[in-house]
């Protein structure tokens, strides 16, 4: 049997893994949105459900302010002793910044408020649990003394779990394979046949990013570089190739005693375009002379072994039914008031108008869900009356000054792209009063916004919008495209609402 990378399609970057019997769990990073670090479980690394997030709580995650790709950084999942640890970052947080861990003894939830650790230094922190019963914490930071610009070395500290802080004497592990290479990250420990290895990041998260291997006899080191390193990369494969990016593992190994590898990498397509962010994948692991030797990262590998369990297909349609949105759905920073509710009419979703816009660093009135395919579709149903400025719709968002809008307004359905902060109107459309049906259909980067006002007499609006403004070689950044529901009365106090009967998303 074959299975199809990535794993894990769409804006999923970062991804570590563990293995409690038979069963798989993997978490990503998410930077800005929440709820934070989405979990997954599988029972078979191939097919994947989505079981909650980590971070569901406004205690948890206070991300008031945070900058596009600030937020969340590459959590680490580990599993000791009957109890789930997720440690990760927090980035430019206004309230809290720095690195901390939660704990759950089921891992879809609740998990605990954070336990931060104001000793540590850096970020892509992670958590190694010897068989001696010490429990050891590690990440990256700026090298002492730093010899240039990106020069990054990994610490490593003993974890007392009792008191959930660092404690004794920090050690200096690496600062990477490559000469002059730049951000050594992400790094894990693993203990194989008494010999500790540790896994390294290093060039960068884009075209350059590659995967280093060192080895000690004691997990304080010191630690040998593999002499084949780096021990995975596809900078050397050209912009074009399918995969490009590859990097930031984690190691796991099956019941079986095989050895598996997640990873992050990125599809471009419409030139060197990264719209649907880094993604999670997954490539066989094998063992020559005591090192790693992780196996080629492509479109379609042999499975692990036969299915287990294939989870259920979500639906397309999200009829919101539900008392609660899905487990797909994010807010653009931590939301502080229910501007949604799924109850108030049942069988639609409810956004409550609120002056705060997409191009501001707040969180607007945006429920959305991640693009996870080159070419798809997506249809809704609205009713809003637009007043004033206020605008209600469909948003394509990269980030603050990078986005595409399909939005009522009380001059009428207009689309408007918006790119390093300068918005440009692309096509405008009188409509009746009453309900209007919204469509975004993409076929790589050509992006075609439609509309009806009755059901199935559907209209194109203007001509395919480039969609490159959606993508990180553009924007900048570390995440991927959203796709959500939108309203705003652009910094004026309102009442309205906007109504959304369903949201369709179908791969093409």
């Amino acid at each position: 049997m074959r299975f199809r990378n990535p794993i894990l399609p769409g804006f999923y970057p970062d991804p570590s893994i563990c293995r409690v019997g038979d069963d798989y769990y993997l978490v990503t990073s998410s930077f800005e949105w929440f709820p934070g670090v989405p979990i997954f479980h599988s029972q078979d690394l191939v097919n994947w459900r989505q079981i909650g997030h980590v971070l569901d709580r406004a205690s948890q995650l206070p991300l008031d302010g945070v900058r596009p790709s600030g937020g969340v950084y590459a959590p680490t999942l580990r599993h000791h002793d009957g109890v789930f640890y997720m440690i990760t970052t927090l980035v430019d947080g206004l309230m809290e910044s720095g690195n901390f861990l939660v704990t759950a003894t089921d891992p879809a939830g609740p998990w605990s408020d954070p336990y931060w650790l104001p000793e540590s230094e850096g970020f892509d922190p992670s958590l190694f649990f010897d068989d001696d019963g010490r429990a050891w914490a590690h990440g990256a930071r700026p090298a002492r003394p730093q010899a240039y610009e990106g020069h990054m070395e990994i610490w490593l500290r003993e974890l007392d779990l009792d008191g959930m802080k660092l404690a004794g004497e920090e050690h200096v592990l690496w600062d990477g394979a490559v000469k002059g290479a730049v951000w050594a990250e992400g790094p894990h420990i693993y203990k194989v046949d008494g010999t500790y290895h540790l896994l390294v990041s290093e060039g960068g998260t884009a075209h350059d990013h590659a995967l280093s291997a060192a080895r000690a006899d004691t997990v304080t080191g010191p630690y040998t570089g593999c002499p084949r390193n780096p021990i995975l990369t596809h900078r050397g494969l050209g912009r074009d190739h399918p995969i490009v990016g590859t990097g930031h593992a984690d190691l796991v190994q099956t019941p079986g005693g095989e050895w598996w590898m997640v990873l992050l990498a990125m599809r471009p397509y419409g030139g060197y375009h990264y719209n649907l962010g880094r993604e999670t994948f997954l490539t066989r692991v094998r063992w020559e002379d005591g090192w790693p030797v992780p196996g080629p990262v492509e479109l379609t590998a042999e499975a692990p072994g036969p299915t287990s369990r294939r989870w259920a297909a979500p639906p397309a349609c999200d009829d919101f039914e539900s008392p609660r949105l899905g487990p797909d759905w994010n807010h653009l920073r931590t939301p502080r008031e229910p501007y949604w509710t799924l109850t108030e009419r049942p069988g639609h979703l409810r956004l409550r108008g609120r002056p705060e816009s997409l191009t501001e660093r707040v969180n607007p009135s945006l429920v959305a869900r991640r693009q996870r395919h080159a070419d798809f579709a997506v249809h809704t149903l609205m009713e809003f009356t637009p007043v004033g400025d206020e605008r209600a719709g469909v948003a394509l968002v990269q980030n603050d000054d990078h986005h595409i809008l399909l939005v009522l307004t009380a001059n009428g359905l207009v689309v408007t792209r918006t790119e390093g902060g300068t918005d440009r109107v692309l096509a405008q459309a009188d409509v009746p009063p009453g309900r209007i049906w919204l469509g975004v259909e993409a076929h790589g980067q050509e992006y075609q916004m439609s509309y009806a006002t009755e059901p199935g007499a559907w209209r194109p609006l203007g001509d395919p919008v480039d969609g490159r403004v959606l993508s990180s070689t553009t924007a900048g950044g570390f995440t991927g495209a959203y796709i959500g529901l939108y309203l705003s009365s652009e910094g004026h106090p309102t009442t309205t609402t906007a109504d959304f009967s369903y949201f369709e998303y179908l791969p093409l």
